[in-house]
């Protein structure tokens, strides 16, 4: 389980980081640009990914690329989330985004839809709205940075986690599209970074040209930790699977619940973020899906 722990630290430590990067006067599309190229980097040389495998069918073709859109937008509105809903309702609602593939599995592809599995997707759903829930006398309110909070940042609060929820959902349902495709998940992986690496750049450089942002070392150097640490999460989950080949179900109960008590323990005690009890009950429900899901 040494695994899952440090993959659980990493996936934390990637919203530590991109909860301290308005501090830093970090760019973020600069940012996630050298993430991606990091985490390309490191996918060629620790997990021995080939981009050949990924695209020698062409039903890899669309879910590639929306893995390419999707995987640098989602991570932007996961730096938003961050600043304007705080580590614990967004960690919450990234992990509780595996219930979008399992309903697609259901409807789309043909799966058997156990009692057990409609439960924890009925669960888990009810945890979203719990921990997203924030309400003030002007509606819903923005509680994390403290103070009161105009109209667009207040929305923000919890359209930024449903946001996350949503997109997570679709890229998870995008890897199971490969995987039934055939294509392996580190050349996948490796594809769909390569995308998402180059789209960002044509983003930064048509920024740049416009005068809209001039490159920042400060940026890319932030990049580049972002880009290990996120690499390092997946990097540890894949050998978690690997370590205990036979015990997926545990390495996933272990993983999910593992970033939510972890996050929301480093939410509340290390940033202050300050949660009504609609959304503590919202993290127990959250655990309570998760252990029903896994079972």
């Amino acid at each position: 389980m040494v695994y899952v722990v440090l993959a659980i630290a990493f996936s934390v430590a990637v919203s530590i980081l991109l909860k301290l990067a308005r501090r830093g006067q970090v760019d973020m599309v600069q940012a996630v640009a050298t993430n991606y190229v990091v985490a390309a980097a490191l996918a060629w040389l620790l997990l021995d990914a080939r981009p050949d495998a990924a695209i020698a069918a062409p039903a890899t073709y669309a879910p590639l690329l929306l893995l390419g859109v999707f995987l640098p937008a989602i991570f932007l509105m996961l730096a938003r989330s961050v600043r304007a809903a705080g580590i614990v309702r967004t960690d919450v609602a990234q992990r509780l985004s595996l219930v979008i593939p399992l309903i697609a599995a259901f409807a789309l592809l043909g799966e058997p839809a156990t009692t057990r599995k409609l439960a924890g997707i009925a669960l888990a759903l009810v945890a979203v709205v719990c921990v997203i829930w924030r309400r003030d006398r002007g509606g819903f309110e923005h509680g994390s940075m403290g103070g009161k909070a105009d109209g667009t940042t207040a929305r923000a609060g919890w359209l930024a986690p449903l946001a996350v929820f949503t997109g997570f959902g679709v890229i998870d349902l995008c890897f199971k599209l490969l995987a039934k495709a055939g294509a392996p998940f580190a050349s996948a992986l490796l594809v769909s970074f390569l995308i998402a690496m180059l789209l960002c750049w044509l983003v930064v450089v048509g920024r740049a040209i416009a005068g809209a942002a001039v490159l920042s070392w400060r940026s890319i150097g932030f990049g580049v930790v972002l880009g290990a640490a996120n690499f390092a999460n997946i990097l540890f989950y894949v050998r978690a699977h690997i370590a205990l080949p036979n015990d997926p179900s545990r390495v996933f109960a272990a993983m999910n619940v593992g970033v939510m008590v972890l996050g929301a323990l480093v939410g509340a005690l290390a940033f202050r973020e300050k949660l009504s009890w609609i959304n503590w009950g919202g993290l127990v429900v959250a655990l309570g899906a998760i252990a029903v899901m896994a079972g």
